[in-house]
């Protein structure tokens, strides 16, 4: 038999996608040469693409036994056990293909691709760096460049990364699609649906397509279009994590009581979690603690539902028992943010402020840039009666306030508020809070203002910016103080957005864990809350997330239109309820100091 003509119509077949014509091929090729490398390997091809992983993985595996020296072989072998989950192994696989040929563009462009799903952004940057050496026109390694880019938080380089591989590759449906995503994470809307629609234009036809348009069309308030492009992404991946959520988000905001009904039903372990998460936030706390205590009796060594019941547990007021779950999961998740950060609020809610700091010695330590770990330093030192807390919370030095000079074309600030007003309403579309935020009977802007195009909110940001400034200088610069040491000349403003609050609302006690610098920026403020001997609608300072004993508001500002207050973001800050029947309206935005 020649062989060589059999090989190439199989290959010819599975480029075609003809796999009864490679399978019966490639049979009779290893009937005579039961060891043919080539056929072995075309044959495991063809099953991986109907779906026979097993079997794939063993005629994948044999061929490579056959031939070690076959560099795409290992990237082949490489691809079939990402699709088992096997990203280590998958690694390894490239980077035997790139020591039999150091110069393999596809095996580097693979290896680039797993870090970055992996998580190793940073490492994916860095293999894509040669091929970007030898080509700095590579399209696809600029595209895998910028989505670890966007990963790692730094958006404009992302942004322009993107860009030019557009710019080289206008039909590169994967850049354009994942564009979208960074506009959407930017508050570009408008952008983010144009590219979306090329993408599609170009073939992408995936869930995330749809889940960013529903994305990109919940900030523009198109909520109907965004309902369907989110049932839509479903239809495609009926398990999928972030379009079950962002839809209940959605329509919990809506005002629909029936806000989970996507999850109805499912009994997969992540989105029956999923589902009691979201209506704990929704503050139906008794059926999300009854279907979390279901499934962590199915799965009791679970560390991640240990965490989960105990959060439940504690805003139920069952200390005692979410205090062993807590424990159990610190233990069993020693490095991970939300099993600590529960254990530790616990144990200050108990009177314990003790045994909360080789917890959070640990975590500084880990995340030296994440705030929360400051707050709850300064809490358990407030209970414990130590001065640190003073230091961290200093609210006389801290806490300022400044009467916002009015844009250029204003004669005073009630002048620019006229224009002001009208276009924040315009943007309240929702009918309840955001699920993932701390306000309470009120509405909050669906997307950053960072990102709206209209004038008076440019103009808006811009003296924002100059108040910003006047605290900086202000409060000056201490190396030897956590909050102080970081403000060293460079701030961005991230995470704009505008609340309004109708009577009875309020801001639960929080923090801004990301942040260095918080705000709120008074646009309208009751005739009540200004004059209020009951505090009703101030903002409070110190009174932690959880009732805690001993630790109730230690400072409060009293609103004014025009007012902006700047504050540390790892400060405890809500707000008190208010009742009247006009609209308690700000702007808020974090600072990042980088």
């Amino acid at each position: 038999m020649n062989v060589q003509p059999a090989i190439a119509r199989a290959a010819h077949a599975f480029q075609r996608g003809d796999y009864p014509t490679v399978e019966r091929e490639c049979a009779g090729i290893l009937g005579p040469h039961p060891d043919n490398g080539d056929a072995l390997h075309l044959l495991g091809l063809a099953r991986r693409a109907q779906g026979d992983t097993n079997q794939a993985l063993a005629c994948l595996q044999r061929s490579l036994q056959l031939e070690p020296a076959r560099a795409e072989f290992y990237i082949n072998y490489s691809n079939l056990l990402r699709d088992l989950g096997r990203l280590r192994d998958a690694e390894a696989a490239l980077r035997q293909a790139l020591a039999i040929e150091s110069g393999s563009r596809q095996a580097r462009l693979a290896l680039t691709r797993l870090l970055h799903d992996a998580g190793a952004a940073s490492a994916a940057i860095d293999e894509a760096r040669p091929l970007l050496d030898r080509n700095a026109d590579d399209a696809e390694a600029l595209a895998v460049t910028a989505a670890a880019q966007s990963a790692l938080g730094q958006l404009d380089k992302a942004a322009a990364s993107f860009e030019r591989a557009i710019h080289i590759r206008p039909d590169y449906p994967v850049a354009r699609h994942n564009y979208a995503a960074l506009l959407c994470k930017q508050g570009r809307a408008e952008e983010a649906l144009r590219e979306l629609d090329e993408a599609q234009r170009l073939g992408a036809r995936g869930p995330s397509v749809f889940y960013n348009r529903g994305s990109a069309l919940v900030m523009l308030s198109r909520f109907d279009e965004a309902d369907d492009a989110l049932r839509q992404a479903l239809e495609l991946a009926p398990e999928d994590v972030g379009s079950h959520e962002l839809l209940a988000k959605l329509r919990y905001m809506r005002g629909e009581e029936d806000f989970t009904r996507s999850l109805e039903g499912i009994d997969k372990p992540n989105l029956v979690l999923l589902r009691g998460d979201l209506l704990r936030r929704a503050g139906h706390i008794d059926h999300a603690l009854g279907l979390t205590r279901d499934l962590y009796g199915r799965y009791p060594e679970s560390p991640s539902l240990a965490t989960n019941l105990a959060v439940l547990l504690q805003e139920h007021g069952e200390l005692d028992e979410a205090l062993t779950h807590a424990r159990r999961a610190a233990e069993s998740m020693p490095d991970d943010s939300a099993a600590i950060e529960n254990l530790v609020a616990i144990l200050l809610q108990l009177g314990r402020p003790d045994e909360t700091a080789r917890h959070l010695a640990h975590m500084r330590r880990l995340e030296p840039l994440d705030q929360r770990w400051l707050t709850y330093e300064a809490t358990a030192a407030r209970l414990a009666g130590d001065p640190r807390y003073e230091e961290l919370f200093d609210y006389e030095r801290f806490v300022r306030g400044f009467d916002l000079e009015p844009p250029p074309g204003y004669a005073n600030i009630g002048e620019f508020h006229e224009e002001l007003v009208p276009v924040l309403y315009d943007r309240h579309g929702f009918e309840a809070h955001p699920l993932d935020q701390s306000l309470r009977f009120g509405s909050q802007t669906p997307r950053s203002l960072l990102s709206d195009p209209n004038p008076v909110i440019k103009g808006l940001i811009a003296s924002l910016k100059k108040s910003i400034e006047a605290y900086r200088e202000a409060i000056g610069h201490d190396p030897a103080h956590p909050f102080l040491e970081r403000n060293r000349g460079n701030t961005r403003m991230v995470g704009c957005w505008s609340v309004k609050l109708r009577s009875g609302g309020f801001h639960v006690n929080h923090i801004h864990p990301e942040g260095w610098l918080s705000s709120a920026y008074y646009v309208e403020v009751p005739e009540i809350v200004a004059t209020a001997a009951d505090k009703g609608g101030w903002i409070k300072f110190g009174e932690p997330r959880m009732p805690t004993p001993g630790a109730g508001p230690a400072h409060f500002e009293q609103p004014r239109e025009g007012r902006l207050v700047l504050f540390p973001s790892y400060m405890w800050h809500g707000t008190v309820p208010f009742e009247s029947d006009e609209h308690r309206m700000t702007v808020a935005f974090d600072v990042v100091a980088h």
